[in-house]
């Protein structure tokens, strides 16, 4: 999961893209970078770390131009390296670069494709070098010294029928524009908007509506599914869907845990999406443990404070603030090795004792991944003397993996994995456990009018909807994300980061 943003302006493009990569930082913590484009002149930096600690005055100073785009990078197997860091970029054809959120699940097919057909060498392990070089080869098809807008929708029809997953891009081409696009089935978010200024209107293209709300531009709507909307660097805006059958799925747990609750996807508020889940969770409760002796509500910080709440008004009982939070802790599900797992969830939580003693509590999350954490919550919540401790999840269990962009752990680690609801009470230390129905959190994302009814569920039902991925991809990927595997990676790479340091100070 990562965080993308495309501005074509008309002033220097750096502190606005900077200020959106701060609002999208949610979307990824492990990397940053910007190129910008001064006349055809390109300017790059990137380097793991938070988006305040990569980018320093000195450059800033040298990320000159009216067009640029940016990336947040979200940590997952295999890309702990610096190297990993985006935006990539190759010189031929034109000067491209791009950044990419979502995962191609025919990457190694595509590797094969593009040294053998394409005489590409590809440089990382990143399936965004590989879109990249794909969207590049599609471009050099044209065989043009310069290239038309219909060139540029052709290059990303090839894109859409070689590549296979969930991705959502954005691409600059030097002196000529930038241009997002979004896989056919819509699966990773990503919008466009506008704004007018003294010399003109500037455009942005995002992950995510609040980064276009922050900045004071106007959304103007979301890329749809298989569409492509290219930017010349002169403010001229176009549109085209570029894929053959395009169909709406976007990925369901972006509602649930990782957008920001004051966005807007595919004309959804996640916020509000996010207080129907407390809703439906009300109602099961009272469905099916009427006399449950829920004394107070506390959310677990900080995405299910929304349906947390939400809960509790339905119920007619008390909601507090049971934990504090420290935000200066990465997410645990995605950390190496349980007993780190475990000393990051007491580093970042700490539980107010009076909100707990002598109450039977219920805890809200959004899901429950690993149930690591749930599990060192709810032991926190009894040494802070609370007589029962609840569980609701405002997600139906995670049991399958995900192979569209999110790095969840492998399917042995995960808590739901072949476990009934009774046995993962019993395995995170419940005194009882309840998750929302599959159908329940489907009505709450798709209420109403919204034109969207169908999802990416496929961490809930083992039913991916590209229709590409098998067996084998699965056994690969389940090997990939194993503890062991990512312990490796991590020593591997902290080797190499040492071996170029050595060699720089040499």
């Amino acid at each position: 999961m990562c965080g993308i943003i495309g501005i074509v302006g008309r002033r220097n493009v750096n502190q606005s893209i900077y200020d959106g990569l701060i609002v999208l930082q949610h979307r990824g913590q492990d990397a940053a970078g910007i190129v910008t484009d001064d006349n055809g002149h390109l300017s790059l930096r990137k380097d793991n770390g938070f988006v305040r600690d990569v980018f320093r005055t000195q450059h800033m100073f040298r990320l000159k131009g009216h067009m640029g785009i940016g990336h947040v990078r979200y940590p997952t197997a295999g890309c702990s390296s610096s190297a990993e860091a985006q935006p990539f970029y190759v010189n031929s054809p034109y000067g491209i670069s791009l950044a990419h959120n979502g995962n191609l699940t025919n990457a190694n097919e595509l590797l094969n494709e593009v040294f053998r057909d394409d005489l590409r060498h590809i440089n990382t392990e990143s399936d965004s070098e590989i879109l990249l070089n794909v969207f590049a080869h599609e471009l050099q098809s044209v065989g043009k010294l310069k290239l038309t807008v219909e060139d540029i929708f052709k290059a990303v029809e090839g894109v859409h029928r070689r590549c296979k997953g969930g991705y959502a891009g954005v691409a600059m081409i030097a002196g000529y524009g930038i241009v997002g696009f979004r896989d056919p089935y819509g699966i990773r978010p990503v919008v466009f908007g506008k704004r007018e200024t003294d010399l003109g209107t500037e455009y942005i293209i995002a992950s995510e509506s609040v980064a276009i709300d922050s900045l004071n531009f106007e959304l103007i709507r979301d890329i749809v599914p298989g569409e492509a909307v290219i930017i010349e660097a002169n403010g001229t805006i176009h549109t085209q869907q570029c894929a053959e059958n395009p169909q709406y799925r976007p990925c369901i747990f972006e509602y649930v845990y990782f957008a920001r609750p004051d966005s807007i996807i595919d004309g959804i508020s996640v916020y509000k999406a996010r207080l129907r889940m407390g809703e439906y969770l009300a109602k099961k409760i009272k469905k099916e443990k009427p006399d449950h002796g829920i004394d107070v509500v506390i959310p677990i910080p900080d995405t299910s404070r929304t349906s947390a709440l939400r809960l509790s008004n339905k119920l007619r009982i008390k909601y507090r603030e049971g934990f504090v939070k420290n935000r200066y802790i990465g997410r645990t599900f995605i950390m190496p090795g349980q007993q780190e797992r475990k000393k990051s969830v007491r580093q970042k939580l700490n539980a107010i004792d009076l909100e707990f003693k002598g109450k039977n509590v219920l805890l809200v999350d959004d899901s429950i991944v690993r149930g690591t954490t749930s599990r060192e919550i709810i032991q926190m919540a009894r040494e802070a003397g609370a007589k029962k401790v609840f569980f609701a999840s405002a997600a139906p269990p995670v049991r399958y993996a995900n192979v569209y962009g999110i790095d969840m752990p492998s399917v042995k680690e995960l808590v739901g994995h072949g476990q009934d609801v009774d046995q993962i009470c019993k395995k995170i230390g419940a005194d009882w456990l309840i998750y929302q129905d599959l159908d329940d959190l489907i009505a709450s994302t798709s209420h109403g009018k919204s034109k969207i009814k169908n999802f990416d569920i496929s961490v809930f039902d083992g039913n991916y909807v590209t229709g590409d991925v098998t067996p084998e991809y699965l056994n690969n990927i389940e090997t990939m994300r194993s503890d062991k595997f990512k312990q490796q990676q991590r020593v591997r790479a902290e080797e190499q980061e040492s071996e170029i340091t050595l060699h720089n100070g040499a």
